[in-house]
């Protein structure tokens, strides 16, 4: 693993406070690997054998059922999935596959589970990662029951523009119909909402949406720190 990796692993809250001995033994047991794009890495049902951290990539967590799926979430560098599975030793609720060429580091779940009884600082740090996880669970109950379509299309796209820099042009980094699941809508619907954003400043030219007003766009969106911060 290069360097810079292990330190942007090292970064993440999951293993920030972790003890040296416990983060080497844990670095050291996992397996990094590339994987090209639409692999599945992981399914829904099967033992949680790995505690997954992305290095590299975009990888979509994803569900299916009576002959449908829905995307889940995200997962960006550097993040981890599905921590809850790993520490119960239980099924795995999702399964996730790679949108783009990735670098997936794969740590044995048994490993993490006996760093957790015997780092206190890494156990403290699981805890609030489950909390994390638990309110994002919230918040995203709330965007998908609470708002309209349209608006939580323009949250996303104000959310996605600042983290990729706020220069005011969102490039989507996967297929519309992923956008369209992971929103709550299917692809006709998430066409109606773009065709409602462009009178509110958005313009889109294939995979490339540019906010041309954003203020407008705000007052669409109506953002709210109990369903769109990162707290």
């Amino acid at each position: 693993m290069r360097p810079e990796d292990a330190a942007a692993i090292r970064d993440l809250p999951l293993f920030s406070d972790a003890q040296e001995e416990t983060f080497g033994d844990l670095v050291r047991a996992g397996f990094l690997q590339r994987f090209p794009p639409g692999v599945v890495l992981i399914n829904e049902r099967d033992p949680a054998d790995f505690l997954h951290v992305v290095v590299e990539g975009l990888v979509e967590m994803f569900a299916t059922g009576s002959g449908r799926d829905t995307t889940i979430s995200i997962v960006r560098p550097v993040g981890t999935f599905i921590l809850a599975a790993v520490l119960n030793d239980q099924v795995y609720l999702q399964s996730a596959r790679t949108l783009e060429k990735s670098q997936v580091l794969m740590i044995p779940a048994e490993r993490v589970r006996v760093a957790l009884g015997t780092d206190p600082a890494f156990a403290r740090a699981v805890v609030t990662e489950l909390a994390r996880g638990y309110r994002r669970a919230i918040k995203e109950v709330k965007n998908q029951k609470l708002r309209t379509g349209a608006e939580r299309l323009s949250n996303w796209l104000l959310k996605e523009d600042v983290a990729q820099g706020a220069s005011g042009v969102v490039n989507l980094g996967f297929e519309k119909r992923v956008l369209s699941s992971l929103l709550g809508m299917t692809p006709e619907n998430l066409s109606r909402a773009f065709s409602t954003l462009r009178e509110h400043g958005v313009t889109i030219h294939g995979a490339q949406m540019r906010l041309t007003d954003r203020q407008a766009l705000a007052r669409l969106a109506q953002p709210d720190p109990l369903i769109d911060s990162d707290e």
